[in-house]
């Protein structure tokens, strides 16, 4: 696994092609917008869908939390997709989530999907958390600095061998950073939509997620972005 550094507000971190990114010199995991049982959220609501998403994100964390070995894992909202989603864990579920934050300081940033605190869980739940010289929250605010967020689901799109590769990525101006959604049924928004363009106006760097590494490129200033299509986003 090859991680790629970034420096945020003098801070060095780490980007894992699994979506996640690692504060070594906090011994921090930074992970965003599980979506935990959002398949659960619209089989209720008549929808034909695999009911598998949180067990395949929830074993997707269990390998980032085995790589990493953090001491403190922050999660920076929707990790439900719901307010209910957490009563909705199934039993083998819930006991594996548990068995898996045992131990280490959990911190929920409180989302869009889940301004609630998770009943039953490990950790302390709060709308954003200061550290040092960075903050974390679900939404990022147009002229923060030191800011990792989510909430966008940010995808990008590349040109290859005659066709184009659409992946979840990463987007840093080495003021904030923005983390691709974690959670298996999660869909995406172009970073060339203004929602996230506009983050970004001297544009940035690219982080594309790939098998077992990461493609990076520059982004054009927001200014000089021409939008073709805009896709909203799942979360």
């Amino acid at each position: 696994m090859i991680l790629a550094p970034v420096h945020l507000a003098g801070e060095r971190l780490m980007l894992d092609s699994a979506g996640v990114v690692a504060w070594p010199a906090e011994r921090t995991l930074v992970v965003s917008d599980l979506h935990l049982e959002k398949g659960s959220h619209f089989a209720a609501r008549g929808a034909f869908v695999p009911p598998y998403d949180t067990r395949e994100t929830l074993e997707r964390l269990h390998l980032a939390l085995r790589r990493h070995r953090p001491a403190r894992l922050v999660l920076l909202g929707d990790s439900f997709h719901d307010t209910r989603g957490c009563e909705r864990l199934g039993s083998a579920e819930c006991v594996a989530l548990n068995r898996m934050l045992h131990g280490i300081e959990v911190i929920w940033v409180l989302g869009n999907h889940d301004p609630a605190p998770p009943v039953g869980l490990p950790g302390i739940a709060m709308e954003e958390w200061r550290h040092g010289p960075l903050t974390f929250r679900h939404i990022a605010r147009p002229g923060a600095g030191g800011e990792l967020s989510g909430h966008f689901h940010p995808k990008a799109t590349v040109p290859t061998r005659g066709t184009c590769v659409t992946r979840p990525c990463f987007l840093s101006d080495g003021r904030r950073l923005l983390l691709p959604a974690f959670g298996a049924y999660t869909g995406g928004l172009d970073i060339r939509d203004p929602a996230v363009a506009g983050l970004f106006p001297r544009g940035g760097r690219v982080f594309l997620l790939g098998n077992g590494r990461l493609f990076s490129f520059p982004t054009a200033p927001a200014r000089a972005v021409r939008v073709t299509s805009t896709q909203p986003t799942a979360g």
